[in-house]
């Protein structure tokens, strides 16, 4: 009998491998952030070879580039010029945290919020790639081993490759945000840069002075997935069915929109507001919005704390 062939990921349901490597062109011809301590740190790829740096990859062109390191075997086979980028020997690590909780798994505008968060991350670890960073990336789960850093582009797929695992469908296994940034704090050194991709119902479960201590030593970046029905529901009368139970939930009236806004909108707004004075950079990514729309945020200085 023949194999049975492995289903294939539903689109905007289920991310796919294809989809998160074809983001890469989200963040090439993108110049990388250089920053000092309150911004981001690290080594970047830079078109300018010293001593210990090393040949990492070629990109197109950028206007600014030194024409002395063209590469000029990449231009002639492309017909478009292209920047041979150097990387130095020590390389910063980049560590995603996929939050897995089950309220993720959802979404009513161009995809659900977990393919969100696999797209987010695949941005991230992209970027980290044309930064020279190391990628590595763990789950809210104490039985999910980490993806263990690695280098260059075969690093970034080993990490495209678990969050397609992670966010095909809700994991029985999720242990809460907490757990995966305690994890993460035994994985960081000084000077790392650590991107969140979670859902905000996920963040009050950590404690406050857990986003202080890695801030004090790290880049962190948090994005909140959101969708258009959570943040902005319409004011009408809803149907919702789980199982073989069906409720209809009265938006138009003020004490259910309200409760609706507490649940949903609440806690995007209670984080927006609160980890920056923790020194961490937060944007709400919406599921209709470009997933690179976040790339910004590595160019900001760090908030101060309060």
């Amino acid at each position: 009998m023949a194999p049975t062939a492995p289903a294939m990921p539903t689109p905007g349901i289920q991310p796919s491998l294809a989809e998160l490597i074809g983001l890469r062109a989200a963040v090439q011809g993108r110049r990388p952030a250089r920053q000092g301590r309150h911004g981001a740190s690290g080594h970047a790829l830079s078109p300018m070879r010293g001593r210990g740096m090393e040949y990492a990859e070629s990109r197109g062109y950028v206007a600014g580039d030194d024409a002395r390191h063209i590469d000029w075997r990449l231009t002639a086979r492309t017909g478009r010029a292209h920047t041979k980028l150097y990387q130095a020997e020590r390389e910063r690590l980049t560590l995603l945290v996929a939050d897995t909780a089950p309220t993720l798994y959802f979404g009513t505008r161009v995809r659900f919020k977990s393919v969100q968060a696999a797209r987010a991350g695949a941005i991230a670890a992209w970027a980290a790639v044309r930064d020279g960073d190391r990628v590595a990336a763990l789950r809210a789960s104490r039985h999910s081993p980490p993806v263990t850093p690695g280098a260059g582009p075969r690093g970034a797929l080993r990490v495209l490759d678990a969050l397609v695992r992670w966010y095909a469908e809700a994991p029985t296994d999720d242990d809460g945000l907490d757990t995966a940034l305690e994890h993460a704090t035994r994985l960081l050194r000084p000077g790392s840069r650590l991107v969140v991709l979670a859902d905000a119902q996920s963040v009050p479960s950590v404690p406050p002075s857990r986003w202080t201590g890695l801030a004090q030593h790290h880049e962190v970046i948090v994005l909140l997935m959101t969708d258009p029905l959570e943040m902005t529901p319409p004011e009408a009368l809803l149907p919702f069915r789980g199982g073989q139970v069906r409720i209809e939930l009265d938006l138009a009236r003020p004490s259910q929109r309200g409760r609706w806004q507490a649940q949903f909108a609440g806690p995007v707004t209670d984080a927006l507001a609160s980890l920056p004075s923790r020194g961490v950079r937060v944007q709400a990514l919406s599921t209709e919005a470009p997933s690179e729309s976040w790339l910004p945020l590595l160019g900001r200085p760090r908030p101060l704390v309060a």
